[in-house]
Order: structure tokens, then sequence, then C-alpha cells
């Protein structure tokens, strides 16, 4: 028991010390500084880059916090608790409805209706509606991500297997990876695991023209027929031995990618910076679409973050500044140009894809016109962590794919309904 009240008081010191540098409510206050959280390291350094312009611009301070995404929610909600929270922090789509429905973000509605620049229009109607709630708008689009595979080239050569093309289909991907699959090398096509929903098997589910979650937030997906069989063409490459089971696929995919221990891997075009600064990925690997089912749909997952502020900050005029400065077209475009994401604003993704000569960039660019959102509702981490733990005994073998997959559509139809 005293080791559980020593590790929450740990936890809460920690938000109290990375989101709000020791004191209440966007502790920027104190020094003039806005604080400014985020998850990503990639991004740290042209985002901080950026925002000097805003600094020169009005004058007023920025500073940038990185938390890792492991500890970003459990931080920011012992903040919140504290009243701590970051003036200027990320929003996530697995999040933003409760915390919008706790109102613990500032709304921005009046003041966008008042403003010259920030204007909900110029960005996807569904990553706008990601932070809205009755009515009220409670964060500034930042970006949107697409799926796509990536794969080592150095192994297809080594296997006489000729690189991925935009026109693969399942059956292709199957027969790559059969081919790549060396057990004496300890080497297998593809990576797939139950942990990663966004980058892996969600994809396949819409590619086969099934759902996780009904549109209207109610209803399970995973019982639908295309839905089990999507899971089942996945977890097929695991019971074929042409990817690693759970006692391998769980570490660090970029890693296995590297090592040589998997051909190809799904990953979101956020990973594109650190893949920039690896040695190993800039000379050995590359990216194409995700190939699309055999009837030839494709679909790739999106999802785009937010910039929000916290409704308590005692900086609530800077802090509002300074998201209408992250609104404008000009900063959406030197966003993009860094390389750190695609730009949520319309027509400023072409600077994102000048910023990596290095790959195919286009490989995720061109999916954006088949994205599917990801599926959300208000509380998607409590199901989304179900259905994961109940697809692991599916990848040990332990439960068939039909039987995990209603299992999953049954208690999550008990957790929408509690929603």
């Amino acid at each position: 028991m005293k080791k559980v009240i020593v590790s929450v008081l740990v936890v809460l010191l920690a938000a109290t010390t990375v989101f709000a540098g020791g004191s209440k409510a966007g502790s920027g206050a104190a020094s003039g500084t806005l604080k400014v959280g985020i998850w990503d390291q990639n991004q740290a350094g042209g985002i901080t880059k950026v925002l000097a312009d805003f600094t020169a611009e009005t004058g007023i301070k920025t500073q940038v916090e990185v938390t890792p995404w492991n500890d970003y929610w459990t931080l920011l909600e012992a903040a919140a608790t504290g009243g701590s929270l970051p003036d200027v922090f990320w929003m996530h789509s697995n999040q933003s409805q409760r915390y919008m429905s706790n109102k613990l973000l500032m709304d921005l509605t009046d003041r966008i209706a008042k403003s010259n620049v920030a204007k909900m229009s110029n960005f996807p109607a569904e990553i706008v509606s990601l932070y809205a709630l009755n009515g009220r708008q409670y964060a500034i689009p930042k970006d949107l991500d697409t799926i796509a595979l990536w794969y080592n080239k150095k192994l297809f050569t080594e296997a006489g297997v000729p690189f991925p093309t935009d026109r693969w289909t399942w059956n292709d991907l199957k027969d790559a990876a059969r081919k790549l699959t060396n057990k004496a090398k300890g080497q297998y096509g593809i990576l797939f695991t139950p942990g990663e929903t966004q980058t892996g098997y969600w994809n396949q589910i819409y590619q086969n023209g099934g759902t996780v979650i009904s549109a209207d937030k109610k209803k399970s997906g995973f019982d639908d027929p295309r839905t089990i069989a999507a899971i089942d063409y996945v977890v097929s490459f695991v019971t074929e031995g042409l990817a690693p089971d759970l006692t391998v696929a769980e570490s660090d995919a970029m890693a296995l990618m590297q090592g040589g221990v998997v051909a190809m891997a799904q990953f979101g075009s956020w990973s594109l910076s650190g893949f920039k600064a690896n040695d190993y990925f800039r000379q050995n690997c590359d990216l194409v679409m995700l190939p699309s089912s055999n009837s030839g749909q494709r679909a790739t997952i999106y999802n785009g973050l937010g910039w929000s502020a916290s409704a308590s900050t005692k900086m609530l005029e800077q802090a509002w500044k300074l998201l209408e400065f992250l609104s404008r077209e000009d900063t959406q475009r030197k966003l993009s140009e860094t390389g750190i994401a695609i730009s949520a604003y319309k027509g400023a993704a072409d600077p994102f894809t000048r910023g990596f000569p290095e790959f195919n960039v286009k490989g995720y660019t061109d999916q954006i016109q088949y994205a599917v959102m990801r599926p959300y509702s208000k509380n998607t981490n409590v199901w989304e962590d179900m259905s994961v733990l109940t697809l692991n005994d599916v990848w040990n073998g332990k439960m068939a794919v039909a039987d995990a997959c209603r299992s999953i559509a049954q208690r999550m139809n008990t957790m929408l309904a509690a929603e």
C-alpha cells in the first residue's frame, strides 16, 4: 500500500514538474512564458523554431515541454486534477471527448468567430469535428496522418523479391511475405501485433469493408463478418509463421526492421522524422501505399491532432494568440516544411513531401483520398485496450478469431451503452 501511495505521489509530482513548472494553472503566468506540452521529441525542434517566429511577432515567450506518449496522458490527467495543465498542449481524438465534456479545454468558439484567420473551413471537416462538442470548438487542427507499408530493400534484394508497388493487393503481400520468411535466419516477412491498431489491422478491416465502430458511436463493428475476415487474414501471417508471435512482435517495430528480423511493417507518417535521422533506414528502407484488398478496395486509417489550451490558464489572451497563430496558413506551411507532420491546412501538405527526398513520401500523401477517420468514441481507450487484450489470445493461438471478435463486440457494446 505504501508503494502505491508513493507511486501516485510521484506521478502527481512529475505532472506538476513536467507540465507546469511546479506551479498552478498553466504556470507560465509567473514567468510570462507560455508552456506548450507535446509528446513527440522528433517534432520539438521544428515546433520550437516556428514558435520563435511567434515570439518575434508578439513578444510572447514560449517553452516547449516534451513528455513521451506512454506518460503524456497519465501526467496530463494528474495535472488536470491538480489544476496545473500546460497553457497550450496537443489533444488527441482518443481523449478529446473526455477533456471537452469535463470543461478542461478553453472554448474557442467565440474567438474563432471574431478571428480573421482562424477559420475552421480551412481544415478537413472530420478533423475539426474531433475537437467539437455540442456546437462548440475546443482545438485548432494541427496535422493529419496516414499509414503506409515500409519495406527493407536490402532483405528484398537478398531474397530476389521485387520491391512492393502501389498496385499490390493482399495476395501480393502474402506471397512476398512467404518468400521473405527465412526461419534459418530468424527472418519474417512482415510484422503485425494486436497492440498496433491504428498502424495495423484496423487498416485491413476498412479495406475489407468492415468497421470498428458504427458512425453513431453506439455499436461495435467487430462482429461484422467483413471485420472478422480481415482480422483472420492478418492473423494468418502469424499462424503460417510469416510474422513473429508476441514474444518477438511486442519488441520495438523500428528495431525489428533495422535488425533484419522483419522485412515489412506498417508505420504512420509521424515516424518519418525518426526514420530520416536513422542511417540504416535512410540507406535501406522505403515505403509504398498500403496494399488494397483483393477486391481492389483501399483504406488507410487517418487521424489529426489538435492544438488546445487549458480552460484554467492564467495567460488566456496569450494562449489564444498562439492558437490563432498556429491556425494561419503561413504557420501551417512552415510546420509542414520542417517535415514534422502533414499539415491539416487544406493545400499545405506539399511542403511536407519535399522534406524527405530519401523516401517515397507520396506513399503517404496519395492515400489521403482513401482515408478513414480513426475510430473513436467518448472513452476510446476503454474498449480499444479491451480489444487488444482479447486479441492477444488470438495471436498466441489460445482463441479463434471469430470467437474473440464476437466477445469483443459484446463487451464493447456494453461499454458504448455506458457512454
